[in-house]
C-alpha cells in the first residue's frame, strides 16, 4: 500500500469549448497524461501516486470518454491536441515538462507536442501508431486489428454493443494485459462502467471513425522531425512498431521494450513505466535548463 499518497483532486474544467473531466494531484513541473482505449483516466492511477510526489500530474478523460462532454465531433487530432493545449492553459500551465500518451492517447500526445511545441518539453508514447507512416509493416503484416474495421461502421457497434458493453470491454481488458489475466477488480469496475454510457460508448467508436483522417494529419505533420526528447514504450502488443514509426521523425529517440507485459503498460508494468518516465524527466532540455530545472 502507497504511504503517504498525494491527494488526488478530480474536477471539471472548461478547454477548447469542452467540459473536460480532469484529475491533477502533485506540485513541481506538470506532467500530462492521456489515456486510451477503452480506459479512462484511471488507467494511470499506481503512476499519478508515485509521479505526484516531485511533479502536478494531469491526466484528463479524452474527448467524448469518461466523464468529459461528449460531443458529435471533434475527435480529429488536431482538436484534440487543441484539447490538452488548452487544458494546460485552463489550469495554468505555460509549459509541461512531459506528455504522455498510451494506445489512442499515443498520437494526441505526438500531435499535440508537433502543432504545441512550445508547450512541451519532453515526450513519451506508448503502444500505438502515427496513423500510416513507415515502421508499422511488421505489426500490419496480417491486417489492422478485426475491431479497427468493426468500429469505424457507421452506427453498428452501438447497435450491437449498447446495453451489452461489459462483457466487450473485458475482452479488451483481459486481451491488452499480459496473458490475458485482465486489470484488477477496481480498474475493471471503474472502465466497464464507463463505456455503458451509450454516449461514451459511442464516442469511443467515434475516435476510431476519424482515424482515416487522421492518418492523412499525421503525414502532413511529420514533415518536420522533433528535436524535443521522446521515448517510446512497447508491451506484447504494438511491441517496437511505434518506435520505428518515430525514427525518421525525431532526433532525440529512446525506446524499450517492457518484458512480460501488455498492451495496458499502466496497468501491467506501472513501476518500470515510472521509472522510465522519471528517467525521461531528468533528460535536460532548452526550456528547462532556461527555467533552471
Amino acid at each position: 500500500m502507497v504511504t503517504n499518497a498525494p491527494v488526488l483532486t478530480i474536477s471539471r474544467v472548461e478547454a477548447n469549448g469542452l467540459q473536460v473531466n480532469v484529475t491533477t494531484a502533485g506540485e513541481g513541473p506538470a506532467v500530462l497524461l492521456l489515456h486510451g482505449w477503452p480506459h479512462t483516466w484511471f488507467v494511470w492511477r499506481d503512476v499519478i501516486t508515485e509521479l505526484a510526489r516531485t511533479h502536478r500530474v494531469i491526466a484528463p478523460d479524452l474527448r467524448g470518454l469518461g466523464l468529459t462532454g461528449t460531443p458529435g465531433g471533434g475527435y480529429d487530432l488536431h482538436t484534440l491536441s487543441d484539447d490538452a493545449a488548452a487544458l494546460l492553459t485552463a489550469l495554468g500551465v505555460q509549459r509541461a515538462a512531459l506528455v504522455v500518451g498510451l494506445d489512442l492517447g499515443a498520437p494526441v500526445a505526438w500531435m499535440t507536442a508537433v502543432r504545441h511545441g512550445d508547450r512541451v518539453e519532453r515526450l513519451a508514447v506508448m503502444e500505438g501508431l502515427l496513423g500510416r507512416l513507415p515502421g508499422a509493416e511488421g505489426f500490419l503484416a496480417a491486417g489492422p486489428p478485426w475491431w479497427f474495421g468493426f468500429h469505424t461502421v457507421p452506427d453498428l457497434p452501438e447497435a450491437a454493443l449498447t446495453g451489452r458493453s461489459d462483457a466487450y470491454i473485458d475482452w479488451f481488458l483481459r486481451a491488452g494485459t499480459h496473458e490475458r489475466r485482465g486489470v484488477d477488480a477496481e480498474l475493471r469496475d471503474a472502465f466497464v462502467a464507463a463505456y455503458r454510457d451509450p454516449a461514451v460508448l459511442r464516442a469511443g467508436f467515434d475516435h476510431y471513425r476519424a482515424m482515416a483522417h487522421n492518418a492523412a494529419l499525421v503525414e502532413e505533420a511529420a514533415r518536420e522531425p522533433l528535436a524535443l526528447p521522446v521515448l517510446a514504450l512497447g508491451g506484447d502488443t504494438v511491441g517496437n512498431a511505434l518506435q520505428h514509426q518515430l525514427e525518421p521523425i525525431t532526433r532525440n529517440l529512446s525506446g524499450e521494450i517492457f518484458p512480460d507485459c501488455g498492451h495496458i503498460i499502466p496497468a501491467d508494468a506501472p513501476g518500470l513505466l515510472v521509472d522510465r518516465l522519471a528517467k525521461l524527466l531528468e533528460v535536460p532540455t532548452t526550456a528547462s535548463a532556461q527555467a533552471g530545472r
